[in-house]
């Protein structure tokens, strides 16, 4: 039996979008621990893209801004599958067709529909799923590593995942009456994927964020990966309601000596 355990669990994960997503490195280091993984994609398209990377594998339809549909795909997934040890919500969608824009420029309708897509979503998929997962079951939302930086490129997704933060701790504490379900953050730095790539600015981010580690080299996604395999396990059993930061030491190497002695020389 390996450390985590996995081997046979059946998790359902939300969000792959193409092989650099955090979603498909999850995916693919739970295969490798021998568990089932079941896909919940939002279009057709999707869908298809998914099955030339992964094969044949059970791989669902649904769009998270739609309660319906949600509730159809906890219906025909916990009939087909269940029941499950575990769900991973890695969706974030923000409308920035027209730019970036000031944080007080933000429209109503763009934060509301971020919002119902990459923060309510978990509280909607929860309720609809809670019938088809097992008394013990993990659920993992995938959030950022720190809520106070105000970074301009990032737009109003900072508060739509702090609130994210929030509805998990509140989902923990609500299914906590009758279950032993528990929901945690994974908290990742700055990471090279696709839907990153084209945030304006990101790449400087990125670079910055890299020399602000404590090992000069930047975090790589399968270790986000590795850190929610850890919460899906019940050798995370103690964790309930938290979020666990993983970011090589960025958050809290502020006067990096080498940057400070670079911004000196400016």
């Amino acid at each position: 039996m390996s450390f985590l355990n996995l081997k046979d669990k059946t998790i359902l994960v939300f969000g792959v979008a193409n092989r650099k997503s955090v979603a498909w490195h999850t995916a693919k280091a739970l295969r490798e621990e021998g568990a089932k993984v079941v896909y919940s994609v939002r279009s057709e398209q999707r869908r298809e893209q998914l099955r030339k990377l992964a094969g044949d594998v059970p791989v669902y339809v649904c769009d998270v801004e739609r309660e319906s549909e949600i509730n159809a795909l906890a219906e025909q997934v916990g009939r087909d599958q269940g029941p499950l040890h575990g769900l991973v919500h890695s969706i974030a969608f923000a409308n920035y067709s027209e730019g970036f824009r000031p944080f007080h420029e933000t429209r109503r309708e763009d934060f509301l529909q971020a919002t119902a897509i990459s923060c309510f979503s978990l509280v909607d998929i929860a309720r609809a799923f809670k019938p088809h997962l097992d008394s013990r079951a993990s659920v993992v939302a995938v959030s950022i590593s720190s809520h106070l930086v105000t970074a301009e490129n990032y737009g109003y997704m900072s508060p739509i995942k702090s609130a994210l933060d929030g509805v998990v701790r509140n989902l923990a504490k609500s299914f906590s009456a009758d279950t032993e379900i528990r929901f945690n953050t994974v908290n990742a730095g700055l990471l090279k994927t696709s839907a990153s790539a084209g945030i304006p600015g990101y790449i400087e981010s990125y670079l910055y964020a890299e020399k602000m580690t404590f090992r000069k080299r930047a975090l790589d996604t399968a270790e986000v990966a590795n850190g929610i395999l850890y919460l899906l396990s019940e050798r995370s059993s103690g964790m309930n309601g938290t979020g666990l930061v993983i970011d090589a030491g960025l958050g809290c190497n502020y006067f990096d000596r080498e940057l400070v002695e670079r911004a000196m020389r400016e």
